[in-house]
């Protein structure tokens, strides 16, 4: 999908406050015990998913990340379709005080190409 002017303005600005990591970052910290965050949509989850991600859709993550990750120093990484909306999710969970959230650059788009293990 083409971004137009003002999300690419807001995504430029997001990025600066986001740190990302690439697919084989997020796959090796995954290894290490980082909790990996798919925020498509359900329906896409359950189509296919990076293996034992859990599911926290952008629309609710910030009601239900207290549940599932109650340490705010806990590592996480979220990943997107693409790895915009990881990005926007990344930056909410850093203002609720979240310090130790990554955004998977490019998505699970980027996991797929790398050929790295899903689920469905």
């Amino acid at each position: 999908m083409r971004q137009g002017p003002r999300l690419q303005k807001l995504m430029a600005e997001v990025k600066s406050r986001v740190r990302e990591v690439t697919a084989a970052e997020a796959s090796q910290q995954q290894k290490q015990g980082v909790t990996l965050i798919d925020v498509r949509e359900a329906d896409d989850f359950a189509k296919e998913h990076a293996a034992d991600a859990i599911h926290l859709s952008r629309g609710t993550i910030e009601l239900k990340i207290e549940e599932k990750v109650p340490d705010a120093a806990a590592p996480i990484i979220c990943y997107s379709g693409g790895g915009t909306r990881s990005a926007l999710v990344a930056e909410n969970l850093q203002r609720m005080g979240y310090t130790n959230v990554l955004s998977l650059a490019g998505g699970f788009k980027a996991w797929k190409e790398q050929g790295l293990p899903t689920a469905s």
